[in-house]
């Protein structure tokens, strides 16, 4: 009983694809639970946006039709009051067939540039019982939501 061959275990085989597969694998993965991160905050911000946008067109128009352009005038945004004075607005608002009532149709909020801008359609009754129907821009500004844009 001599002394025999030590026993050899067979060579283990590499598996480089398999690795490259797993790496791959866990790198499409993450990006996939990136974009959905992304995605999901992003209809947080538009879901949560609805209702503070309606709001302030609900308010702007409110005082349009009560002729109270003052404080309709205080919801335009400062691209809006550079275009108009505060004069200057109410005699457009004032111009015949001055805006009786209003109904909000539609209110939608999109992204662009990673900042929120809503749209609020409105069903618009002039004083000659003619009615029409306009997109109401609104955006974020100054920590709130200002009326933006020709909205008549």
């Amino acid at each position: 009983m001599g002394a025999g061959q030590p026993w050899n275990r067979p060579a283990r085989r590499r598996r480089p694809m398999r690795v490259g597969l797993v790496f791959a694998g866990v790198g499409v993965a993450l990006c996939c639970i990136g974009v959905t991160g992304l995605g999901v905050r992003n209809l947080q911000v538009v879901t949560q946006a609805a209702t503070p946008v309606r709001e302030t067109a609900d308010e702007f128009l409110r005082q349009v039709v009560l002729g109270d352009t003052g404080r309709a005038y205080d919801r335009l945004c400062s691209q809006a009051r550079k275009k108009w004075s505060e004069g200057g607005f109410e005699s457009w608002v004032r111009t015949p067939p001055e805006v009786r009532d209003y109904e909000i149709v539609d209110v939608s909020v999109t992204t662009r540039d990673g900042r929120p801008l809503g749209t609020v359609v409105v069903q618009l009754t002039r004083a000659s019982g003619v009615t029409e129907q306009r997109d109401l821009p609104v955006v974020r500004e100054d920590g709130g939501w200002r009326v933006c844009g020709d909205p008549f």
